[in-house]
C-alpha cells in the first residue's frame, strides 16, 4: 500500500471512527440523564400525591395525618430533619433533593398553609427505591459496549469504503505522479470502475493520449525542420566562404559575405540545438566526457563570430575537468554560450573559468544585452539562449544566467568527478585575441 493510500484510508478511518464514538457518547449521555429524569418524575410524583392527600385530611381535620408511604416521613419542623438532611437544607432551603451520608438520598416537599408559609414537610429517603443507581455501573458498562460495537463497525465500513473509493483515487494519485511529460501512460483508465474516479481516469487518459500526439508532432516538426534547413545552410556557408576567398571584394561585399556567414553558423547552431530537444531518448555517455578539448574545438569554431571587433578569450578550465552530459549537448551548449558571448557581447576579453564544479562564462556588455537584449548590430535573432535554456532543462542543467559588475555571467554545473590520480590538476591557460 502506498503511502498516500495509509494516509487517506487513515484519515477515512479516524473520521468515521471519531464520529461513531461522539454519536454514541451522545445517545449514552441522553440515555442516562432520561433514566434519572424518569426516576425522580416517579418520585416526586408519589411524593406530591402523598403531600396532596395529607393537605386534603388537614383541611377536613384540622391535622396532618401520617404518610402511607414506609419511606416517607411528616416533620413539622425543619428542626426535626435527620442530621445530614438538616445542614444541607439550611445551607440551601430552595433546594428539593439532596444527597445525604450513608448512600441516603432525600427528596423534600413543603406542605403550605393558606398564607403560602411552610406548615409541614414531607421527606422522603429514597435510597431503597432508587432504580438507577444499583444498575448504573451496569448501563455504564453496557453502553461502553455498545459504543465500541457501533466503532468497530464504523472502522470496518470505513476501510471497505476507503478500499472502494481512496485505494483507486490513491492509485491514479501516484500515477499521475510518476507520469512524464516526455512518455505519457497509456492504459491509465484500466481496472477503475464505472463511478466517478473511473470518469477521472477516463478523462485523464483521453489527456495523455493528445498529450502524447501532441509530443510526437512537436519532435516530428522539430526534426524534420532541422534536417530540411542543413542542406541550405551548408550550401549558405560554402557560398559565403567561397566570397571571402575572393580578393575583388570591396569593403562593403566582404561585410555582407562576413555577416551572412556568422548569421549561417548562428543559425546552424540553432538547428544543432533543435536537433537535440528532438530526440525522443537521453543519450547518456558510456565514459566522462572532457570538458576542455570540447570547448577548444567550440572556440575555433565560434572565433569567426568576433571578426573585425577587439575581443580576447581567456581560457582557465582543468585539463582533467568532466562531465557526463553527452559529448553533442556539451558542445551545443558551449557553442550557443561562447557565441551569444562574440556576437552580443561589448569589446573586451571573455573569460572561461571552471572552479567549484562549474563552468563560467563572462563577457564584457553595455547594458543586458544576453539577459534580453543584444547589440543593434549583433547578427542573429537572439533566439538561443531560450533554446538553450530548454536544452537545459530536457537534461537536468541548473544555468544561471545573470549581470554581476558590468559582466554576463553563464555558469552551469559540472559533474565533481576527475579522470586521473589525485595530484596537482594541470589548469589549461589560453588568451586567444580575435582580430
Amino acid at each position: 500500500m502506498s503511502r498516500r493510500a495509509a494516509s487517506l484510508r487513515r484519515r477515512l478511518m479516524l473520521a468515521f471512527g471519531s464520529f461513531t464514538l461522539l454519536v454514541a457518547g451522545m445517545f449514552g449521555l441522553y440515555a442516562v440523564v432520561f433514566m434519572y429524569a424518569v426516576e425522580d418524575s416517579f418520585l416526586e410524583a408519589t411524593l406530591a400525591q402523598e403531600g396532596a392527600a395529607l393537605q386534603r385530611q388537614h383541611a377536613t381535620t384540622g391535622t396532618w395525618g401520617q404518610p402511607r408511604e414506609p419511606w416517607i416521613r411528616l416533620h413539622d419542623s425543619a428542626a426535626a430533619f435527620p442530621d445530614d438532611l438538616r445542614r444541607a437544607h439550611a445551607s440551601e432551603p430552595d433546594r428539593e433533593e439532596f444527597a445525604g451520608e450513608a448512600g441516603r438520598h432525600y427528596h423534600l416537599l413543603a406542605l403550605r398553609g393558606t398564607d403560602g408559609t411552610a406548615q409541614a414537610w414531607l421527606v422522603a429517603e429514597v435510597s431503597a427505591q432508587l432504580v438507577v443507581r444499583p444498575m448504573r455501573d451496569d448501563i455504564l458498562a453496557l453502553l461502553a459496549v455498545t459504543a465500541l460495537v457501533l466503532v468497530l463497525l464504523a472502522l470496518g465500513v470505513a476501510a471497505w469504503l476507503a478500499h472502494r473509493t481512496a485505494g483507486p483515487l490513491a492509485r491514479l494519485a501516484g500515477e499521475m505522479e510518476r507520469l512524464d511529460p516526455g512518455d505519457p501512460p497509456r492504459g491509465l483508465d484500466r481496472g477503475f470502475r464505472h463511478d466517478e474516479v473511473g470518469v477521472l481516469a477516463h478523462g485523464l487518459q483521453s489527456l495523455a493520449d493528445r498529450l502524447r500526439e501532441f509530443v510526437a508532432r512537436e519532435r516530428e516538426f522539430t526534426r524534420d525542420v532541422s534536417h530540411e534547413l542543413r542542406t541550405p545552410l551548408a550550401v549558405i556557408r560554402s557560398a559565403s566562404e567561397r566570397l571571402l576567398a575572393r580578393t575583388d571584394l570591396d569593403a562593403d561585399a566582404r561585410a555582407s559575405a562576413q555577416h551572412l556567414q556568422q548569421s549561417a553558423m548562428q543559425l546552424q547552431q540553432t538547428v544543432d540545438l533543435l536537433l537535440s530537444l528532438a530526440r525522443e531518448e537521453r543519450i547518456v555517455p558510456s565514459a566522462p566526457v572532457r570538458v576542455l578539448p570540447v570547448l577548444e574545438r567550440v572556440i575555433v569554431d565560434q572565433s569567426p563570430l568576433a571578426e573585425g571587433r577587439a575581443m580576447e578569450l581567456q581560457v582557465e578550465v582543468a585539463d582533467a575537468d568532466t562531465t557526463d552530459l553527452p559529448e553533442a549537448v556539451l558542445r551545443s551548449l558551449l557553442s550557443n554560450l561562447v557565441g551569444n558571448a562574440l556576437v552580443h557581447g561589448a569589446e573586451g576579453i571573455v573569460h572561461i573559468t571552471s572552479g567549484n564544479g562549474d563552468l563560467c562564462i563572462a563577457n564584457p556588455v553595455a547594458g543586458d544585452a544576453v539577459l534580453g537584449h543584444r547589440r543593434e548590430d549583433s547578427p542573429g535573432f537572439g533566439l538561443g539562449l531560450g533554446i538553450v535554456r530548454r536544452l537545459c532543462e530536457r537534461h537536468g542543467i541548473v544555468l544561471d544566467v545573470r549581470e554581476v559588475d558590468g559582466q554576463v555571467r553563464a555558469r552551469f554545473p559540472l559533474p565533481p568527478r576527475r579522470l586521473g590520480c589525485r595530484t596537482a590538476e594541470r589548469r589549461a591557460r589560453t588568451a586567444l585575441t580575435l582580430p
